[in-house]
């Protein structure tokens, strides 16, 4: 039973052993991973709500470089043409903050969920990006003044 007991420890003892092993091989590599440019953004979705056709159609997403290298934007596509991103194109050092400007098509009528791809040296996962919300017909204008047909002001 004695040796039984010691075998079971000494299992024991070498499992443990080997599972600290890997504890810190993945610590290591989740430092690793985080080594390099590290795109933090404010949020990944703007929400447009719900606007009139032909509003403003600029949205801004906010990000700043928390890793420790020099961001690079080599693309940004938008999921049709309606969205179109624009992007710095020189690098974002670290600890500095910048901006993805979005335009959005407002003279399309209806709901909209659209996505922004970003194409950037932080990792080889590309960055997602959304906008969403919903455009509405504009509202009629209030009949303004009437015609000069039949108006005592008018000389024809």
């Amino acid at each position: 039973m004695k040796k039984f007991l010691s075998a079971l420890a000494m299992l024991l003892l070498v499992a443990a052993a080997g599972y600290s092993q890997d504890d810190v091989a993945v610590a290591a590599q989740a430092a690793d991973a985080q080594d390099g440019p590290v795109m933090a953004f404010e949020t990944e979705t703007v929400d447009y709500g719900v606007i009139e056709q032909g509003s403003d159609p600029y949205r801004v997403f906010k990000f700043t470089n928390t890793g420790n290298a020099p961001l690079i934007i080599t693309h940004a596509k938008g999921s049709c043409g309606c969205t179109v991103p624009t992007y710095p194109k020189e690098p974002i050092a670290p600890g500095e903050t910048n901006e993805i400007k979005v335009r959005y098509d407002t003279n399309r009528l209806g709901k909209f969920t659209k996505r922004v791809t970003l194409t950037t040296n932080a990792g080889e996962e590309k960055q997602m990006l959304t906008i969403q919300g919903e455009v509405v017909q504009k509202a009629e204008e209030p009949a303004g003044l009437p015609t000069n047909e039949g108006n005592m002001f008018n000389n024809n």
